[in-house]
């Protein structure tokens, strides 16, 4: 069995596939290439047309790579290579992009380019590495987050846009692009993560010393809290950091993380709060941080040994079988994952579905049942 896991699970694992199916290919015709992001009375509207910068914008490309590569039927890989051509008009606007050109263009373009030898989109994904590691500053050996004013701001997410970086500079034959990916992974490790596992969202130096100047509160609860899905960003971003370069740092820190992670869900019957360190009143969840973290984990499980592998697998299943209780698999209806929240102090986007759960969700059934495409 994958991951070593029994018959029963199997088998429910094989349920939660053909649901999976069921409901994609349906959406998949239904919607074409538009970039959906949290739906409205129950039905996607095409984030796309109004913001086609918008960070979320290549997830649900990810998903129909990942259903075409598992099931070869042409009109996943049709409306996939729909929503890249559409951001194309992005990369031309270019000024409005930040650093999360990864989530964007390694779903979309490094995709494509990985399961059908398409050349532009090749190119397409060095262009988005080039503004990436063009996001670097020396000073403080960080990817600036954001643009405007906010010129000293790294974040725990970028390092899930780090593996743009890493494949480019295989592609490119350009060291300078891993070594940028390295040294904003040297800073999240010094800055970011914390010694107890716990991580901060933000970070802020000075752009023009690189001095360390404070960590505000971001999107979880206040600073010094934990932001449920940053930990999940840092469990799968480490691990994939240590699978680039097999740097035992970077292993232990994606092991030291998902450690905090997995006992704070295992007091919540693995649902992630919005944040691990919030008052307990109003209680606000994030499945999308539990569907993230199951990927991470199973990331994790593949570089440790025989005998560690099962803490890792299990706990992985065990934030998906929760998740799960939070789909909606009617094939007339859009989106699956309910209970995602962007952040903490937003409701317009809090315990919601969003499509970004609905794309780890995707990948972690898929990767359980060994079928799951290396997007990262």
């Amino acid at each position: 069995m994958p991951y070593g896991i029994d018959n029963e699970t199997e088998e429910w694992l094989k349920g939660l596939e053909k649901k999976l199916y069921a409901k994609l290919k349906a959406q998949c015709l239904r919607l074409g290439s538009i970039m959906p992001y949290v739906p409205e009375h129950g039905c996607y509207y095409d984030m796309g047309a109004r913001e086609l910068t918008a960070w979320t914008n290549g997830f649900y490309a990810g998903m129909l790579w990942q259903m075409y590569h598992a099931f070869k039927e042409e009109e996943f890989r049709r409306a996939a290579e729909g929503i890249e051509e559409r951001l194309d008009a992005a990369l031309e606007e270019f000024v409005k992009l930040d650093h999360d050109v990864g989530f964007l263009w390694l779903h979309t373009a490094v995709a494509d380019w990985r399961l059908t030898g398409n050349e532009t989109s090749r190119k397409r994904g060095l262009h988005a590495a080039g503004i990436l590691a063009g996001r670097y500053n020396p000073a403080g050996h960080y990817i600036r987050a954001w643009n405007g004013v906010r010129q000293g701001v790294a974040i725990v997410d970028c390092l899930m846009n780090l593996p743009l970086l890493y494949w480019a500079a295989q592609e490119n034959e350009s060291p300078a692009w891993k070594q940028i990916a390295i040294e904003h992974t040297e800073m999240a490790l010094r800055y970011i993560l914390r010694p107890d596992g716990s991580s901060n969202h933000m970070v802020d130096f000075d752009p023009e010393t690189g001095e360390y100047k404070d960590n505000p509160g971001g999107q979880g609860y206040e600073s010094g809290s934990s932001w449920s899905r940053g930990q999940s960003w840092a469990i799968y971003g480490m691990a994939l950091a240590y699978r680039y370069t097999k740097n035992q740092a970077y292993l232990d820190a994606a092991k030291l993380s998902a450690h905090y992670f997995m006992a704070n869900v295992s007091l919540n019957d693995y649902i992630p709060l919005l944040d691990f360190r919030a008052p307990k009143e109003p209680v606000y969840i994030d499945t999308t941080a539990g569907a993230c973290a199951a990927c991470g984990l199973l990331e994790l499980s593949e570089h440790v040994g025989e005998y560690e592998k099962p803490l890792y697998v299990q706990s992985a299943l065990r934030c998906l079988k929760a998740v799960q209780a939070f789909c909606e698999w009617d094939p007339d209806k859009d989106s699956i994952l309910d209970g995602g929240s962007a952040r903490y102090d937003r409701a317009s986007d809090r315990q919601v579905p969003i499509i970004y759960g609905d794309y780890f969700l995707t990948e972690a059934i898929l990767r359980f049942r060994e079928k799951a495409f290396l997007i990262w």
